[in-house]
């Protein structure tokens, strides 16, 4: 089983430290987030993780083409890649705290299929035009992999159609990821392509702590902003939110931030929603417990797992635990 983890670069210590763990606990992949308002620049951030890690993958993990050019980032994660030589990973997606926290909207399911064929076609090396704009990167030596992030039926579809791989944001249940992953092999079908043309990774929030309580405590902030690209504000019941739950989560996406904090974990347990919230979208507690919900989401059917410790409430100690305790009993 593959695991890597993600995460907003407050600061380059940070970062730093986090590269570090990633190759000293032997993850697959480590990601940036793109995150105006929130944290460091990711470009800037990504550059440090590439500098420090010999063996992870370095994904952004998510920017956007709403406040960044689709071709400006084709170029950057190149430059990434030229560093640590074809360990890059741009990861798109329709924007959630990266263009909000701007002001702006998000892609639609249509211009993220269309962004990553121009940015796939411009890291091989060809020119590609996208909304009547032309660009070229001849000195691209090797293609980039792209991904794209989802967590609603046409995003995921335009996945399986257009990218090398799939952040899938949808829930770690054995129902949340058949539903999401026949979704994405849809898309795959359409297109004429194989299931090994696409990577799926399984995006849940991680919260590792010797003390379970301090992580359950602080991972609502994590699970009020993932239900916000989860569930959305219509059509609860195609994204398998029992009747029950639906108004309390309609009312969470009305409340919650993209901006973070103690609100909204005083708002998740509020509505009742944490027990539904951390077991479909979460691993969080004690190594133990992480292990347990970790072996549950394999037998779930997760191949791969991408953990978001941006608001964990250790980040670095959460990384050690998880390195140290849980990915050796996973693979194993």
């Amino acid at each position: 089983m593959e695991v890597g983890f993600f995460f907003w670069p407050y600061n380059p210590g940070l970062v730093e430290n986090l590269a570090d763990r990633a190759d000293r606990y032997g993850y697959d992949m480590i990601g940036i987030a793109d995150t105006p308002g929130n944290a460091m620049d990711p470009w800037v951030s990504a550059a440090l993780a590439a500098r420090v890690t010999k063996k992870a993958r370095v994904a952004l993990c998510v920017t956007n083409l709403v406040t960044r050019d689709a071709a400006v980032s084709a170029a950057a994660i190149a430059s990434i890649d030229q560093i640590i030589e074809g360990r890059a990973v741009l990861g798109i997606g329709a924007g959630h705290s990266g263009t909000k926290n701007l002001g702006r909207s998000s892609s639609t399911a249509k211009e993220l299929g269309e962004g990553v064929t121009f940015i796939k076609t411009l890291l091989r090396g060809e020119a590609a035009t996208l909304k009547e704009a032309t660009a070229h990167l001849p000195w691209v030596k090797k293609p980039s992999k792209v991904f794209l992030a989802a967590s609603h039926p046409l995003g995921l579809a335009a996945a399986g159609r257009t990218a090398d791989g799939v952040f899938l944001n949808f829930g770690l249940g054995k129902d949340n990821i058949a539903q999401s992953e026949a979704i994405v092999a849809k898309g795959i079908s359409d297109a004429g392509r194989s299931a090994g043309d696409v990577e799926v990774w399984q995006i849940g929030a991680l919260d590792c702590a010797m003390d379970g309580d301090v992580a359950r405590d602080k991972v609502g902030a994590m699970l009020a902003f993932l239900a916000g690209y989860v569930i959305g504000d219509k059509n609860l019941e195609t994204r398998g939110v029992p009747e029950h739950l639906r108004e309390p989560l309609l009312e969470l996406r009305r409340r919650y931030s993209t901006r973070p904090g103690d609100a909204d974990i005083r708002l998740v347990r509020e509505l009742g929603l944490f027990d539904y919230l951390s077991g479909r979208l979460s691993i969080c507690g004690t190594p133990e417990q992480c292990l347990n919900q970790a072996l549950a989401a394999k037998e779930a059917g997760a191949k791969r797992l991408m953990l978001t410790v941006s608001l964990a409430s250790d980040p670095v100690r959460t990384v050690e635990l998880f390195g140290e305790h849980v990915l050796p009993k996973l693979r194993n």
